[in-house]
């Protein structure tokens, strides 16, 4: 292996380490536990080893929302593939998405709720938010008619993340959280 070659291993261990830790880090302590100087000593690098990574923590948190976007892709594509019809294929969805934003708050927020520097809905949307979204929108393509699919993806989408959201900060009832979902799953299932 050359000098060259090595180095970047290195360097990508080293990104992946700083990742891992904040996501680690900020499960389980929140975001705020999150700083340059406790991710230095928690990997045991200098802080001027991370910003040669990351600008700072906000770069650090789009790191980690990327990574879990790509979590997040294959746990809906999981549902996706062991339903056995497409309105079983949405409502596996729906619950592996809520299970995902119960399972790992704050990589949620990350992904959803936190201010990151990263591009949604464009063509600089990073890929493993791509395939997220992706794996919802064919999910739901049986079922969005002459809508526009992406439209209806994200009112779905909406819906699902407004509920997770409300119910998870205490504004929903918890013993009502299956009803809401199931009656969002069959609002975007009925066709015609």
């Amino acid at each position: 292996m050359s000098i060259q070659a090595r180095r970047e291993r290195e360097r990508a261990e080293r990104e992946r380490a700083i990742i891992a830790a904040a996501r680690d880090l900020a499960e389980s302590e929140g975001w705020d536990a999150v700083t340059t100087r406790r991710l230095a000593a928690e990997i045991e690098y200098s802080q001027p080893v991370l910003y040669s990574h990351f600008r700072g923590k906000d770069a650090i948190m789009a790191a980690v929302a990327v990574e879990g976007s790509g979590d997040l892709a294959a746990d809906l594509a999981a549902a996706r593939a062991a339903a056995a019809d497409p309105r079983a294929a949405v409502a596996g969805i729906a619950t592996a998405y809520a299970t995902f934003a119960a399972r790992r708050p704050a990589l949620y927020d990350a992904i959803f709720t936190l201010p990151v520097a990263l591009s949604f809905a464009s063509q600089d949307t990073p890929v493993e938010l791509a395939r997220a979204f992706a794996e919802l929108a064919e999910t739901l393509r049986p079922f969005a008619g002459d809508d526009d699919l992406e439209a209806f993806t994200e009112t779905f989408w909406s819906g699902l993340h407004g509920l997770v959201t409300l119910m998870r900060d205490g504004r929903l009832r918890q013993a009502e959280h299956d009803r809401r979902v199931a009656l969002l799953v069959d609002r975007f299932t009925r066709l015609g």
